[in-house]
């Protein structure tokens, strides 16, 4: 009986495929031996490959996405002019059997030239960037946090019990008390004596909790973990002038952008680890071309922060639908149908620094009051639980954000929020209708009358 065949078209006729490496790059221009080379990962060797490339009519390549391997890679190819597509690599998994670099780069082409590859999210250059530095600073943050914890390790174990007396050894009093036990002071009195105004804590209570034994070893390492956190927020101080000035220069290429000018918010709270340094509010205003994030509960300048890094003022748009961009995030089911069965729902593993963002402020949406988001948050806790409301809240988010930069709308929730000014504000002029009405005055008698 003859064999039959079911060839498949072939779409991009001039592809090639790379499996990246640590040291080196197999690439792959055909399915024959003798049309796979190996290229060390230096850059005369990436200038050698893009010429081998160009030198066999070679347009479009793919790539595995591994680790941080393919950057130089990615950035030679094209600077050289070729179309370069990078793949997730659940998408590359070659065949059962026998694994080798070789069959890896060739299941690559072949699968690129059929046309049965997808390339992955890739922000602008300007939002690489500035990514750059915000992933940077977040790093010195995660230090600077690290070290703190040692700072309550050593004061502990110095039997000086700053944690219980402050809520915070790296506040204004806490940092003032340590700075003076690492110069040598001992005396408790004196030490409480540095208790700033708004410390819930007495002097007397403070006094009694800063006893200590007074061990050299851990006075020292202590002393030197107090040097280790203020050169990291100098570190800190340095990223936020550095993310100013390059919000700053993509504003100020833009002349419509120059011009907008965003409501004041002293009702949103600062985070103590937020730049404090900028006008993150009017910055972020000007960036998203006149679109307000922080007009969302819930949404603080982290989280418009970690937008701006991540995907960029234009780089949502890669995104055609909402359910695109909240599949990339991963906060939304993986439905799984069979048989007109659902076999699974859950949300696939793996999170970014934006899917984090979204949930942290999905959680603070929890602890709010009278407001829409809060309300959905309130309805999906309590048929499945406060974690499932974090993500359902998440991608709500998500979508939001989604629709107000895509369409450049305000944001318009069914019933609108008060913060706290607003409503004290609002509760005055009920209190001042009132007592009119009470008294039963009328415009002249108040000087409201007009010609």
């Amino acid at each position: 009986m003859k064999k039959r065949s079911t060839p498949m078209e072939i779409v991009n006729p001039h592809a090639a495929g790379i499996d990246v490496g640590s040291r080196s790059h197999f690439v792959a221009v055909g399915q024959g031996a003798d049309q796979v080379r190996e290229f060390g990962v230096y850059d005369a060797d990436l200038q050698e490959l893009a010429a081998w490339l160009h030198g066999n009519r070679i347009t479009t390549v793919a790539m595995e996405s591994t680790g941080t391997y393919w950057q130089s890679l990615f950035t030679a190819l094209q600077q050289a002019g070729l179309e370069v597509l990078l793949c997730n690599g659940k998408f590359t998994k070659n065949i059962k059997g026998r694994k080798t670099d070789v069959q890896d780069c060739q299941w690559i082409q072949r699968l690129h030239s059929l046309g049965l590859l997808s390339g992955s999210f890739l922000p602008d250059r300007a939002t690489e960037e500035l990514r750059t530095y915000c992933r940077h600073r977040t790093s010195l943050l995660e230090t600077a946090a690290v070290t703190t914890q040692k700072m309550n390790k050593y004061l502990r174990l110095l039997n000086l019990r700053l944690d219980v007396v402050v809520r915070d050894v790296t506040g204004q009093t806490g940092m003032a008390i340590i700075e003076a036990i690492c110069a040598g002071e001992i005396d408790p009195l004196k030490l409480a004596s540095f208790r700033h105004g708004n410390c819930r804590k007495s002097k007397d209570e403070i006094a009694r909790a800063l006893c200590g034994n007074g061990r050299r070893d851990l006075l020292f390492a202590l002393t030197q973990e107090l040097e280790l956190y203020k050169v990291l927020q100098e570190k800190v101080a340095a990223c936020d002038v550095a993310i100013e000035n390059l919000l700053k220069e993509q504003v100020a290429s833009d002349e419509e952008k120059r011009g907008l000018r965003a409501d004041p918010k002293p009702y949103k709270r600062v985070n103590k680890n937020a730049p404090k340094a900028m006008d993150l509010n009017q910055l972020a205003f000007q960036y998203f071309n006149g679109v307000d994030l922080l007009k969302i509960e819930g949404v603080s300048h982290a989280t418009v922060l970690a937008l701006m890094s991540e995907v960029g003022a234009e780089g949502i748009r890669k995104f055609p639908t909402a359910k695109q961009f909240t599949n990339w995030l991963k906060l939304c089911p993986n439905t799984k149908v069979s048989g007109g069965k659902v076999l699974s729902s859950h949300i696939p593993k793996g999170c970014n620094r934006l899917k984090i963002a979204l949930r942290q402020a999905a959680n603070a949406i929890g602890n709010l009051r009278e407001t829409h988001l809060s309300d959905f948050f309130r309805r999906i806790a309590f048929r499945k639980g406060r974690q499932a409301a974090v993500s359902a809240t998440a991608r709500k988010l998500a979508v939001i954000i989604w629709h107000m930069l895509t369409y450049r709308v305000p944001y318009n929730p069914p019933t609108q929020y008060l913060f706290l000014d607003e409503k004290r504000k609002l509760k005055l002029v009920q209190r001042i209708k009132k007592n009119i009405a009470k008294l039963d005055l009328k415009p002249e008698e108040l000087g409201l009358a007009t010609a």
